[in-house]
């Protein structure tokens, strides 16, 4: 078995739609109403619950935020419910990092260790670096599209800016959480405050 045959593909889907917390409130209040996903996708997209100008949007934004909010537990939906949008915003960003291998691998690797490393800021090139390393274990990175990768590395950095975390500049923001949505984060195993820059210890504290 090669090296590149020790990985699963990264999924790369999230070529849009930045960090879906709006979305998420809709969908998250259908699912613990309906309790199920395929039924709340239904209802939302027959409903045009999200408001989408086009069908096609909205069963294509629906899918997208289904896959995220539904790697959530279901205590962490009820939750949600309850939450500030800051809170709303952190959980948001650790469900795509759940989602999405790369954009967790980015988050741990390249923001919190910039971070940790004092180095104030994450750039362009610092996403470009990133993915070339990451290309040596999944070739699919490199059968991109030079316009997808740049979507990809396009929505990374909105999906950043909006959980809170990143300046329009680049300028790294310290991830400061409330209580809870800290506990929340702390009892994964691997702990989900390894998502975030922050100088928080990753093990689940007791």
């Amino acid at each position: 078995m090669t090296a590149t045959e020790q990985h699963d593909r990264y999924a790369l889907s999230f070529t849009s739609g930045g960090l879906l917390v709006r979305e998420a409130d809709v969908i998250v209040s259908e699912y613990l109403r309906l309790l199920d996903w395929a039924t709340v996708r239904q209802a939302v997209t027959q409903q045009n619950l999200l408001q989408a100008r086009t069908t096609s949007s909205s069963v294509r934004v629906t899918r997208e935020t289904i896959q995220r909010v539904s790697v959530l537990e279901d205590a962490e939906l009820e939750l949600f419910t309850d939450l500030s949008l800051t809170e709303r915003c952190h959980l948001m960003w650790a469900a795509a990092c759940r989602r999405y291998e790369l954009i967790g691998d980015f988050a741990e690797e390249v923001v919190r260790e910039r971070f940790l490393l004092m180095t104030p800021n994450v750039g362009n090139e610092d996403f470009e670096r990133f993915m070339a390393g990451k290309s040596l274990w999944h070739t699919e990175l490199d059968e991109l599209k030079p316009s997808t990768r740049a979507e990809l590395r396009r929505n990374a950095f909105r999906m950043l800016h909006e959980a809170g975390l990143l300046t329009k500049r680049g300028d790294i923001i310290p991830a400061v959480f409330s209580g809870r949505v800290q506990e929340a984060l702390a009892a994964r195993t691997p702990s989900d405050i390894r998502f975030f820059p922050t100088s928080l210890p990753i093990e689940v504290q007791r």
